[in-house]
């Protein structure tokens, strides 16, 4: 039906499983290379071999995300009580991007393409629908580029354009059908509405549900029917409920979409019919609360809620029972509170097999638990997915996302806090090399991009794990701006672009100083995209605190974000009314947004500078790299530069990471040296 897209019904043994895939590589623990002074650049930036694994919602089979023998993403099923594993998804041309149980016997899974950067994409990930066994598989959504919008609310052809993507499963476990989105674009292009549709895996047909206006998002309740409704125009969101009394939409709230001011976030509904919101509620940090549909208001008090962060998690429901029974949560770390004693005392039996990692259980939606799966990681150890048995109390690793990772030489990640010129508490990440003194050491400011977001965290990076591998201590700070530690902390970093926002990077580096750690004459300063310009200012405002500096796909000239043509995929609605708040007026602030951008600082640059950029960024379009380059190279001739023709925003192909990163590793080795 469609050639070189399935691979079915490989069936193998839990023990002859290497032969047909890669699992083989997923009971080691040590690295492939051997005992080598340094793990190789390889091992750190290679694509993960063990992506994902879930289980099915009866809790008896387990599906696999996993490289296969010919180095390709394959989707395979293994039967927990035989042990058998049946490859039911693969492809020649492609990898499988991800993957969802429909209901117990049934999966569908998309498709990506490791070995195609951004520039060279031209398909959709397509859907498609199999079952356990490899059974009635069928595409449900094409991957051609050619993108078909369909109209009104039955949509009879069966096979659905490439212009729809997966949302989510029918909860109660029972339904063939899902629920897919399909793009709605405007005359220039910007995504304008999101279309719901539900769709039948088996037969194909789907057939789309009204919308209230410009939706950006849907709520579906566990009976299978969407009840919320988020629009947004003109930089308002208005937040709409189904009313069952009436079958029609009302609404609930309407506030500034890019502020949040008085507003709230949908979080989900639980198996009892409440809906969950994420809000602030006069409180700095968010938390969870419910909502009130006969108040229409938030309760009173929050559910979930933790002191200084954020909340940033998931809720944990037992379908059956119909009750909450847990919260996976992150604030430093992630972590997970159990209310159901019988998971509680799962949750300590797996704490205790793996003492010095992070350990998240989930078990079938409609199981009895007697098979748990377990996602467990450090900042040490990279993903490793386990089975265990609750009977026997028995625990058996299945996958290992990077096999050539030794633990033991990986450094050890803490949390730190130090305080802004103006007072305001930084958190940051602080790694230091393993087995080296923590003082006097060469230190790299990695900058996060976003910059409004939470990009760092407890967790084993790649690239912090590297930089410490050479010798280098790693620190990240949680500057001003970035989610996750209130609104305070957020809205400090408003229009302060190179300024306050900088002076947290800049007084993060003197913090390591004043400590102890740092060695005042090897600091540099590095990161991508937000982190790519900040690397630039700081070489520019403090050209004797920072000696180098590596940058890749950095902004260098605010002003060229506002500019919309086909190159920059920055969307007509954010450019008009959030970056004008929260990074400035090109009107009002035209003189600010003139100084703090690197392109016009250019020539107070004179330390070595390592510069890379994807030369089908859209995000951060290779204009910003070409004319910072001429500029800067005019008064400084220690500048380096790549470019990946083929990349977009950061580097898919494993042959360019590897290719950048060997070149930062030589570049601090010619300007800082190492410890190591």
């Amino acid at each position: 039906m469609f050639p070189n897209l399935f691979l079915l019904r490989a069936s193998v043994s839990l023990r002859a499983l290497g032969t047909a895939l890669s699992f083989v590589t997923l009971f080691a623990t040590g690295s492939a290379y051997g005992e080598t002074a340094l793990t190789p650049t390889q091992s750190f930036f290679s694509h993960a071999r063990f992506v994902d694994a879930k289980l099915s919602p009866d809790g008896k089979a387990v599906g696999m995300l996993a490289t296969g023998r010919e180095g390709r993403l394959v989707l395979a099923v293994m039967d927990l009580a035989s042990k058998q594993v049946d490859v039911v998804g693969s492809a020649k041309n492609a990898d499988i991007g991800d993957f969802h149980w429909v209901n117990s016997q049934r999966l569908v899974f998309s498709t990506t393409d490791r070995r195609t950067a951004a520039g060279e994409v031209r398909y959709y990930p397509g859907l498609f629908a199999v079952n356990r066994d490899g059974g009635e598989a069928r595409m449900l959504v094409e991957r051609s580029p050619w993108q078909a919008d369909t109209t009104g609310t039955s949509i009879k052809n069966l096979v659905l354009p490439g212009n729809t993507f997966f949302k989510a499963v029918d909860r109660s476990g029972k339904s063939d059908d899902i629920f897919v989105e399909q793009t709605v674009f405007d005359v220039a292009r910007d995504l304008r509405a999101i279309r719901l549709l539900t769709l039948n895996t088996k037969t194909g047909r789907a057939s789309a549900y009204d919308r209230p206006g410009d939706t950006v998002e849907w709520v579906i309740d566990a009976a299978g029917v969407p009840r919320i409704n988020e629009t947004l125009h003109d930089g308002i969101s208005e937040i709409f409920y189904r009313d069952p009394a009436t079958d029609k939409w009302r609404k609930l709230a309407s506030f500034e979409a890019y502020t949040g001011a008085g507003g709230f976030a949908p979080y989900g509904f639980g198996p009892d019919g409440k809906l969950y919101v994420e809000a602030h509620n006069g409180r700095d940090t968010n938390a969870i609360y419910r909502y009130d549909f006969e108040k229409n208001a938030i309760e009173p008090e929050p559910l979930i809620a933790a002191d200084g962060y954020d909340f940033h998690g998931s809720l944990v429901f037992d379908n059956v029972r119909k009750i909450l029974v847990g919260v996976h949560y992150e604030t430093d770390a992630e972590g997970t509170v159990w209310f159901d004693p019988e998971m509680k005392k799962i949750q300590d039996a797996v704490d205790a097999l793996l003492p010095r990692t992070v350990n998240t259980l989930s078990f079938g939606a409609s199981s009895k638990r007697e098979t748990v799966l377990v996602r467990s990681y450090s900042d040490l150890q990279p993903v490793m997915f386990y089975l265990f048995d609750t009977a026997s109390g028995s625990l058996s690793l299945i996958g290992n996302s990077h096999p050539d990772i030794d633990p033991k030489k990986m450094s050890a990640m803490t949390m730190v806090h130090y305080k802004g010129r103006d007072g305001l508490d930084i958190p940051a990440y602080l790694t230091t090399p393993r087995g080296v003194p923590k003082k006097n050491l060469p230190l790299v400011v990695l900058v996060h991009g976003g910059p409004y977001v939470h990009a760092d965290g407890w967790r084993w990076d790649p690239e912090v794990q590297f930089l410490a591998s050479r010798g280098y201590a790693v620190l990240q700070p949680e500057y001003r701006g970035t989610t996750g530690y209130g609104t305070r902390h957020f809205k400090a970093g408003w229009k302060q672009w190179g300024l306050a926002m900088q002076d947290d990077i800049d007084d993060g580096a003197r913090w390591a100083i004043a400590q102890g750690i740092a060695d005042p004459k090897r600091i540099a300063v590095a990161g991508a995209s937000y982190g790519g310009y900040a690397t630039l200012m700081g070489l520019a405002k403090d050209p004797e605190l920072f000696r180098c500096g590596v940058e890749w796909v950095g902004v260098t000239d605010i002003n060229l974000m506002y500019q919309s043509d086909w190159s920059n995929d920055m969307s007509a609605e954010w450019q008009h009314f959030g970056m004008p708040v929260l990074i400035g007026d090109q009107i009002k602030d035209a003189e600010q947004l003139k100084a703090t951008s690197p392109v016009n600082l250019a020539n107070r640059i004179k330390q070595p500078l390592l510069m890379a950029y994807g030369g089908s960024d859209r995000r951060v379009p290779l204009a910003h790299g070409k004319n910072f380059l001429s500029a800067v190279r005019a008064t400084n001739d220690k500048v380096e530069w790549v470019e990946y023709l083929e990349e977009g925003h950061g580097w898919i192909l494993e042959k360019n990471r590897f290719d950048f990163w060997a070149r930062v590793e030589k570049f601090l080795d010619a300007n800082m040296g190492s410890s190591h």
